[in-house]
């Protein structure tokens, strides 16, 4: 059976649930991998070593995901949902494989540089698949039931990766990916019949790499940056780098037909405040997440299935904020103040966890990270509901688009520069450490893990611990600084009342969007 048209809305209805449960498993697939290594990690630097690389294991998966992101979508849209959607679920499975044999760290996170070239196309293929399965109407409620698949990631993904690291081995976070690959590849490759579009968009190339080469030099200049020691020649060549693809970025999408990033958005001050917000509002919570974990685990000795434990509490908080505050702005139409309280929770969290220590109640650690998804949570779909009300219907996809790919950037910037700061605050530790104590610690403190330290004598684990957490402390006070402007951003927000319907596409300005249509924004 073949259509040539864009949509499967006349499939039996057994054979659409195959291929809808089909498309929610690959979704599931790329989102749990953000999360389930969170407390498996610790457990693979005890293994294979490299502390000081620690960030860039998520970090990597992440920065290819958005490279390849905005192109996924234009792929299916040419050559078809079926062939694009099982290759990134093949690239994906095969990167899973290769992460499970990695020897190093470094062949880690090239492995997950692979697996996140397939997760970019995870996402983006399932939910055009949902769509050109259902009719719109119909289509919103399975859309919605997508997001159950996040929330289950992120409930699921700590504890799964806690618990397997500690039991059977770190591999396994990656291994159980090949047979869930394998059977929704079968299912999609038997159930799923080959849909093209009517009409092929240009694919903006060079706009996409540009973008991924700015975002990519800008991590590793940040990074370098806090490296200790002397600056080297490359400190200098990337922010020369960096500004030559900025530029060419912007001579591109002045010029394509169809830019990944329309600069037009940029002009209007909600989607422009919106995105920014969310950039730094990703550093500090999607860049903060792996460290939690490695905090948790060496600071107030928690095994990683207890930490693992930790994080569902704090992600069914991050659930009932999503889920109250899109009520709330359903009644009332207001949206500002939700990433006002998300960001002023984040940075009060993060202040008071500068005073945890191995001495602070468990509770006491659990009520913090509630906190502090509590607040992730009020902003994650706030800003969404921003951007997509601010702009014509016609840039509501390319907003939305947008709007992820900052929120990726933003959790590799902050992955890779938290990891710089925790070295830079190991090392400068290092140098307060007594001749007498280093040689009780036998290795230096950027090379210690959570197993190390819980087996040295008891005033070695103590000095150990306490060095810690002075360069955790830095980690955290970043995040704080991050939120503060973050805070003053979300301030900046104009108060807009959301209309009860959408405006009529000519009665929008073409930049000004549907909210300030009706709004007058």
């Amino acid at each position: 059976m073949s259509h040539s048209a864009s949509t499967m809305y006349d499939l039996a209805p057994r054979r659409k649930y195959v291929i809808y449960l089909a498309a929610l498993a690959g979704m599931f697939m790329a989102t749990l991998d953000i999360q389930i290594i969170a407390t498996a990690l610790p457990t693979m630097v005890a293994e294979l070593g490299r502390l000081d690389l620690f960030g860039w294991v998520g970090a990597a998966y992440l920065l290819a995901t958005a490279a390849v992101t905005p192109f996924y979508g234009k792929l299916g849209d040419i050559f078809g949902r079926k062939p694009v959607f099982i290759f990134a679920i093949a690239l994906f499975t095969v990167g899973s494989l290769a992460c499970a044999l990695a020897w190093s760290m470094e062949a880690l996170i090239a492995a997950r540089v692979l697996q996140g070239l397939g997760g970019g196309g995870l996402v983006t293929s399932a939910f055009s698949t949902i769509a050109d399965l259902f009719e719109p109407r119909e289509r919103a409620r399975y859309q919605g039931y997508s997001t159950a698949t996040f929330t289950l990631s992120s409930v699921i993904g700590p504890v799964a990766g806690g618990v397997l690291s500690q039991s059977i081995g770190w591999e396994f976070v990656f291994l159980i990916n090949i047979p869930v690959g394998a059977v929704v590849i079968a299912a999609l490759f038997f159930a799923m019949p080959p849909v093209t579009k009517a009409s092929r968009p240009k694919i903006d190339y060079p706009g996409g790499l540009l973008l991924a080469a700015s975002v990519t030099l800008g991590v590793l200049w940040s990074q370098k940056l806090l490296a200790p020691g002397d600056p080297d020649a490359m400190s200098y060549i990337l922010p020369v780098l960096i500004a030559l693809s900025l530029i060419g970025f912007v001579m591109v999408e002045r010029v394509a037909s169809e830019p990944v990033l329309p600069l037009r958005i940029l002009t209007n001050r909600t989607v422009a405040l919106s995105l920014a917000i969310s950039f730094l509002a990703s550093m500090s919570t999607l860049g903060m997440l792996n460290y939690f974990a490695l905090f948790l685990q060496t600071v107030t000795g928690l095994n990683p299935a207890m930490v693992g434990l930790m994080f569902l509490p704090a992600s069914m908080f991050t659930l009932v904020a999503s889920i109250g505050s899109g009520i709330l702005i359903a009644r009332t139409g207001r949206y500002k103040p939700y990433p006002i309280a998300s960001m002023v929770l984040g940075l009060v969290a993060l202040v008071i966890f500068t005073t945890v220590d191995n001495e602070t109640p468990v509770w006491g650690v659990a009520a913090l990270m509630m906190m502090f998804s509590f607040g992730i949570g009020l902003h994650m779909q706030t800003l969404m509901v921003a951007v997509q009300n601010a702009v014509p219907h016609r840039d509501v996809g390319v907003t939305t688009g947008s709007l992820s790919l900052v929120r990726l950037a933003g959790g590799a910037f902050g992955l890779a520069i938290n990891g710089g700061l925790l070295t830079a605050g190991l090392v400068r530790g290092q140098g307060l450490v007594s001749e007498e104590m280093a040689s009780r610690l036998g290795l230096p403190l950027s090379e210690l893990t959570p197993e190390m330290i819980s087996a040295l004598p008891e005033d070695a684990a103590a000095e150990a611990v306490t060095r810690f957490s002075y360069a955790f402390h830095d980690v955290y006070y970043f995040g704080v600084a991050l939120f503060v402007v973050a805070l003053f951003l979300a301030i900046m927000l104009k108060d807009i009342r959301l209309p009860k319907h959408e405006a009529k596409e000519a009665d929008a300005p073409e930049v000004g969007g549907r909210a300030a249509a009706v709004a007058g924004e």
